[in-house]
């Protein structure tokens, strides 16, 4: 049986699918996939992932990403028990509650605290100044990357 696990180390989806794998005993095939190199657009990983994102998981030719929906795959496929993700209804809701909150709002709002002009400047990314109106979501645009 091999898993491969597209990866990068630093990430923190990436991170909680190794600590799953640790926990429930599933050995996994780490890639290092290097965004930087262009990993993630070579055609092979493209048929893994048309959406050419990580984490990505193959699992024997089943392919999954999304690291939440990973999570939920790995213990429910290779899982010896329901502790970490129940069958019951009410108590499976409540984990999902919680990974959905940290996908939707905690998540975003670290990622938001890191990408402030501050944190980014001292990464030694440029950003355009922009003038924030006040209540407006902080979204820099990074010029580096050519994201607006």
């Amino acid at each position: 049986m091999t898993i491969d696990l597209y990866y990068l180390p630093a990430s923190a989806p990436c991170r909680s699918i190794m600590l799953l794998a640790k926990a429930i005993g599933v050995d996994l095939n780490l890639k290092k996939t290097v965004l930087t190199n262009g990993d993630h657009l070579k055609p092979e990983f493209l048929k893994l992932n048309p959406q050419h994102t990580i984490p990505t998981l193959d699992d024997n030719g089943f392919s999954l990403w999304e690291s939440r929906a990973i999570l939920a795959y790995l213990q429910s496929q290779y899982g010896k028990d329901e502790s970490l993700y129940p069958k019951d209804p009410k108590k499976r809701a409540v984990v999902d509650q919680r990974l959905y909150f940290d996908m939707g709002t905690l998540y975003a709002r670290i990622g938001e605290y890191y990408v402030s002009s501050e944190r980014v400047e001292l990464m030694s990314i440029p950003v355009e100044p922009h003038v924030w109106p006040r209540g407006q979501r902080l979204q820099p645009r990074l010029v580096r990357f050519g994201c607006e």
